[in-house]
C-alpha cells in the first residue's frame, strides 16, 4: 500500500501540492482572491478576521493561519497583509519560513494599494511557481495525519457510516497513520466512554476539562445544551437529543486509545488517536484540524453537506441511500448497503479504505471537483 506525495524541506510530506494566499486580515481578503484567480493551481483562505480581537482568539487566528501555511500539501505561501491590522503579519511570515517552503509576504497599504499589490503578487507567485522543484516521493502512512468529521447527521450516521469510518480510523492507527478527531460538543453525554480510553489520567482530565468548558460557555450564552438537540437538521433527521447524536458521533473514532487532547489548532504529534477540542461547526472544525497538519478529512453526513476545505482533500461518506441519490454530486462514499444488510461494516470499511488511497494518491474528491474551499476559524470572544 505504497503512497505518493510531495516532500517538503522541512521532511514532511504532503498529498496535495498547492500553492497558497493567505490574507492575514478581511480587509486584504478581497486583494488575496483576486491574485490566487490568475492561477489553476493556487488557492486562498477566506479570512473574516485578523484585527481588534481578544488575546485567545487572536491566538487562535495566528495558530490558524500559520498552521494552514505550514500544512504540507502546501507547496509555497504568499501572505497579504494591510499594514496596520493587529493580528501580527510579519511575525506569522517569518515562523513560516522556518519550514524551507518558499514564502513571501505583501502589505497592501506599502504597495501602494490594491491594483499594484496584485500585480505584484501575480508575478511573485509566478516566479515561486517556475522556481520551485518539485520533489515526488513514495511514502507510507506514518506521513499520514486523517481528520475525521461528521456534519448534517440523521440516525443512519450513528448506525453505519460513522462505525464505518471508525473501523477505517482504527486500520490507520495500526499501520502508524496519525488519526485525530473534535467537535467538543459532539462528545458531550459520551465523554464517559472516551475517558476510559485515555491512555493517562492527564488526558482523561483534560478531556474533561474542555466538555465543561463548552458547557458553561453555552450556559453563559443561554443555551443548556445537554439533554436537548439545537440543531434543526438533526432533529429532522431523527435525532432526539445532544447525547444521542454524541453516542453515535464518537463511533467514527474507532477503538484506539486516546493519546492527547489538544486545544483548537494546535500541532498534531505523529501516530496514534487524538482529539481537538473545537465547535459542532463543520467548516470551523476542518479548518482547525487541517491547520494542526492533517492532509486528508473523512466527513460523514446523513442528511448531505458539499463543504469542502481550500488545502485538503475531504472525502464524503454516508449512509442514507436518499441523500446519496439527492447529492451524489457531493458525496463520495456511499456505505447504504450496510443498513440493507447487503454488506458488513467491515467491508464497507474497506471499499472506504482503498477510496482514502486513491485520494492520498491524487484522485479528486467531489468537493475538490467543485471548488468547495469553506474556511472558518473558532472564535469565543466578542471583538473590540
Amino acid at each position: 500500500m505504497k503512497l505518493k506525495g510531495f516532500l517538503r524541506p522541512d521532511g514532511k510530506i504532503g498529498f496535495r501540492n498547492h500553492f497558497l494566499v493567505v490574507p492575514t486580515v478581511i480587509c486584504a481578503t478581497r486583494t488575496a482572491e483576486e491574485i490566487a484567480s490568475n492561477f489553476s493551481n493556487v488557492v486562498y483562505l477566506h479570512n473574516q478576521h485578523g484585527c481588534n480581537h481578544m488575546k485567545d482568539d487572536e491566538r487562535k487566528v495566528v495558530n490558524v493561519l500559520k498552521g494552514m501555511a505550514c500544512n504540507p500539501n502546501v507547496a509555497g505561501v504568499l501572505f497579504v497583509g494591510l499594514g496596520c491590522e493587529t493580528v501580527p503579519t510579519m511575525k506569522i511570515f517569518e515562523s513560516v519560513r522556518t519550514t524551507g517552503k518558499p514564502v513571501e509576504c505583501l502589505i497592501i497599504q506599502e504597495e501602494g494599494g490594491t491594483l499594484r499589490t496584485i500585480e505584484k503578487g501575480v508575478r511573485i507567485l509566478q516566479r515561486m511557481m517556475e522556481q520551485y522543484e518539485i520533489k515526488e516521493v513514495e511514502a507510507d502512512f506514518s506521513s499520514v495525519t486523517v481528520a475525521i468529521e461528521c456534519g448534517g447527521s440523521d440516525t443512519t450516521s450513528g448506525i453505519a457510516s460513522n462505525p464505518v469510518v471508525g473501523y477505517v480510523a482504527d486500520r490507520l492507527v495500526d499501520l502508524g497513520a496519525t488519526v485525530v478527531f473534535s467537535e467538543t460538543t459532539e462528545i458531550i453525554g459520551a465523554e464517559h466512554l472516551l475517558v476510559k480510553r485515555a491512555v493517562n489520567e492527564e488526558v482523561a482530565k483534560k478531556l474533561l476539562e474542555l466538555v465543561s468548558r463548552c458547557e458553561q460557555s453555552a450556559l453563559a450564552g443561554g443555551e443548556d445544551i445537554r439533554g436537548v438537540n439545537p440543531t434543526p437538521g438533526n432533529i429532522r433527521g431523527g435525532l432526539t437529543t445532544l447525547e444521542e447524536k454524541s453516542l453515535g458521533a464518537i463511533y467514527k473514532a474507532g477503538t484506539k486509545p486516546i493519546k492527547k487532547v489538544l486545544e483548537y489548532a494546535e500541532p498534531i504529534p505523529t501516530g496514534g488517536l487524538y482529539f481537538m477540542d473545537s465547535p459542532g461547526h463543520d467548516v470551523e472544525s476542518v479548518s482547525g484540524m487541517v491547520a494542526g497538519g492533517a492532509q486528508v478529512v473523512i466527513f460523514t453526513t446523513g442528511r448531505g453537506t458539499p463543504t469542502g476545505c481550500p488545502i485538503a482533500p475531504v472525502i464524503k461518506v454516508t449512509a442514507n441511500a436518499k441523500t446519496y441519490s439527492r447529492m451524489s454530486d457531493n458525496i463520495d462514499v456511499d456505505v447504504s448497503d450496510v443498513l440493507e444488510g447487503k454488506t458488513t461494516i467491515q467491508q464497507a470499511g474497506e471499499r472506504l479504505f482503498q477510496k482514502l488511497i486513491e485520494v492520498l494518491n491524487g484522485k479528486l474528491t467531489k468537493s475538490e471537483m467543485l471548488r468547495h474551499h469553506e474556511f472558518g476559524i473558532y472564535l469565543t470572544q466578542p471583538t473590540l
